[in-house]
């Protein structure tokens, strides 16, 4: 049985449908010449191959699969079932589809329902452009009221806060869904995030990143490098703000703002990093690309180690759920991985 073609491992084994994953094979008894005739199935769906050689073959997560396992066959191999050797993935389940989102989906701390945004192109107006998922898997179609939603976050009391990055705005959304216009003049707001004490810090992607206090009086606080998309906000669990904006570069970094706003790079060498989250562990996971592979990365407390943990494309943010999922969000689909991962509370 040892000789038989087998994979010895998936990286990541864990991703969305279109994902490029790495699989180790150990393909004894196969020449160069017959590689053509190797195939790797996901739960018995061939995935479409990019590359492949002897020892290992990057591979399309197919759609159409619920997870399971992984195996490399031959054109001579009769059967398709799963052996001793089978690896097992663990595929992401769409939650919602059609959509725009441009930043991380939010949670309700109040219900565990899912916010998730139709941003649309800057100026466009859709006429529903914030949704709402509910634990049932329902999707709701929740306000049109803010054009081109960016960022999403609930503050400590769990009030709902919305930047738009069309007017600069960030807007306050009531339990009864009355839109009220919180803070204004803020440039082109993309990224949300509350400190420890409450404070609200919003970044204006063309350089400037605005601390806000509790009746909305804005003052700039620290100064960046301008993104070609968005700022992404963070706060880790050493109540320093942790900020992605994607660039030209692709050798990105992220970038940690301490208490009085002064700048340091936490880590270099992603590819057009997006969404930030922490887990309670204080790892740090971005939607990015690492050594030229797209899905989630997962980045040590001292950022001495980085790896890819989720494969898939166009990912623009992650949100981390009250049941230990993760929710990766694409530029047109949301989907929730069951990792057992407890976010940080901040």
């Amino acid at each position: 049985m040892s000789s038989s073609p087998h994979i010895t491992s998936v990286e990541p084994a864990v991703g969305i449908p279109g994902g490029e994953v790495r699989v180790r094979l150990s393909l004894s008894g196969i020449t160069e010449e017959s590689l053509s005739r190797v195939s790797v199935l996901f739960s018995q769906i061939e995935a479409h191959l990019v590359s492949i050689s002897s020892s290992r073959a990057l591979v399309l997560v197919p759609d159409g699969i619920v997870g399971g396992p992984v195996r490399v066959t031959t054109s001579e191999d009769e059967s398709r079932q799963p052996g001793p050797w089978d690896v097992q993935f663990t595929l992401g389940k769409r939650l919602a589809q059609n959509l725009h989102p441009v930043a991380n989906p939010a949670f309700d701390p109040r219900d565990g329902a899912l916010f998730v945004t139709r941003s649309g192109s800057r100026g466009e107006h859709v006429p529903t452009s914030i949704y709402r998922l509910e634990s049932d898997g329902s999707l709701e179609e929740f306000s049109g009221d803010i054009m081109n939603p960016t960022s999403i976050a609930f503050d400590r009391t769990k009030r709902m806060f919305v930047t738009s990055r069309f007017d600069g705005t960030v807007y306050r959304i009531t339990p009864d869904r009355e839109v009220i216009a919180f803070s204004g003049d803020l440039g082109i707001a993309t990224g949300l995030a509350f400190n420890r004490a409450g404070e609200m810090f919003v970044g204006d992607r063309s350089g400037t990143i605005h601390r806000i206090n509790e009746i909305g009086e804005a003052s700039p606080w620290a100064e960046h490098e301008p993104s070609v998309s968005a700022y992404h906000l963070a706060f880790g669990p050493d109540d320093n703000l942790y900020l992605s904006g994607p660039t030209v570069s692709s050798f990105d970094s992220i970038v940690r703002f301490d208490e009085s706003g002064n700048a340091n790079v936490f880590f270099r060498g992603l590819g057009r990093p997006q969404g930030l989250a922490f887990d309670r562990e204080g790892n740090l996971y971005v939607a990015a690309s690492l050594r030229g592979r797209r899905g989630v990365v997962k980045i040590s407390p001292d950022a001495s180690h980085a790896e890819l943990v989720v494969a898939g494309m166009n990912l623009v943010g992650l949100a981390f759920g009250p049941n230990g999922e993760m929710v990766v969000a694409t530029n047109e689909a949301v989907y929730s991985l069951p990792l057992g991962i407890e976010g940080l509370l901040t």
